[in-house]
């Protein structure tokens, strides 16, 4: 979809926000515009926005912004996280500027635990969103209504894309500089600013064993056993029988406490397993028998939705 040019960026900052939340979003657009054609018009508009005129971000630098006012329809807006988004959630003048400023923007965006803030505004009820990995239980407990997918870099739901921790914010404005102006034009930002335009391995934020280290303990042995047993069988009963639980109680209690399902668990700690034997040289076969995965097809199926490469694609471009 073609967008109006030059099109408005603006990134909502508010007190202890991350810092590069902020700039390297930023830094993508403003890019772009020095990378454009000389003679055509700079495609970006790039604005700072926030209740206040100077923000002090969680870093101690202090930003320069421009005080939210009336909305302006058209363009993209991007709400950053860090240490103060659960004071910001709480500050009703802002969730309502979010709320109207989404209804007449092309596309509205969260970097890390900006994600929050969105939730909180209610934009997210009903559609598929991704946060930094360490708050995703958090995250689903307070927003049951909000679809969460750990895994991703960014998603794209609609007008809305979430984006996962810190960096992952680049990662997000390079899709959208790909979406606006097209591929090369991202190539190139990428190229200058020495990121990947698409990250090798797929796009995962985090490894899913550290990941769910990052919630409470309470399933921790639990989840050591799964990586012992990988070629048994994890069904949801197995699980629970393990956990000294009802299966009523266990399928409960592990998404309070880990903010996926059993089974998406275990899918992901097979896959990281057979990540790291594929790496280390195993075949594929082998690998999907020591993972549990039934089959090879299985185990193909999984690494191309995870990562869009095949388990033999992805041995012959890592392992060595």
């Amino acid at each position: 979809m073609p967008i109006d040019l030059p099109h408005r960026i603006e990134i909502l900052a508010f007190e202890n926000a991350q810092i590069l939340d902020i700039t390297g979003p930023a830094q993508v657009f403003a890019t772009a515009n020095d990378l454009s054609p000389a003679g055509t018009p700079k495609p970006y508009v790039i604005d700072i926005v926030s209740t206040d005129v100077e923000v002090v971000t969680s870093s101690g630098i202090v930003l320069r912004s421009t005080r939210l006012a009336g909305e302006v329809a058209g363009g993209t807006l991007i709400v950053s996280g860090g240490y103060g988004v659960n004071a910001a959630c709480r500050d009703a003048g802002l969730l309502d500027w979010i709320r109207r400023r989404a209804a007449i923007a092309s596309r509205t965006a969260s970097v890390c635990s900006g994600a929050f803030l969105l939730a909180e505004a209610g934009l997210l009820d009903g559609r598929r969103a991704v946060t930094h990995w360490g708050r995703c239980a958090e995250f689903t407990a307070r927003f049951p209504a909000v679809h969460l997918d750990p895994d991703p870099i960014f998603i794209r739901d609609g007008p809305i894309w979430t984006s996962a921790g810190v960096t992952a914010g680049i990662d997000l404005a390079l899709a959208m500089v790909e979406a606006d102006m097209g591929r090369p034009l991202a190539l190139a930002i990428a190229r200058q600013l020495v990121v990947f335009l698409k990250r090798p391995g797929g796009q995962a934020q985090f490894s899913a064993a550290l990941a769910l280290q990052e919630t409470d303990d309470t399933f921790e042995p639990l989840h050591g056993w799964i990586a012992d047993h990988l070629d048994r069988d994890l069904s949801l009963a197995v699980l629970a029988d393990r956990a000294g639980m009802s299966l009523r109680s266990f399928s409960r209690r592990y998404r309070q406490s880990t903010g996926r399902t059993p089974a998406d668990s275990v899918e992901a700690i097979r896959f990281e397993s057979a990540r790291q034997l594929l790496e280390d040289g195993a075949s594929v076969t082998r690998t999907a028998a020591r993972c549990g995965f039934g089959s090879t097809e299985t185990m193909r199926r999984v690494f191309l939705q995870r990562l869009g490469v095949g388990p033999a694609a992805y041995r012959s471009r890592f392992h060595g």
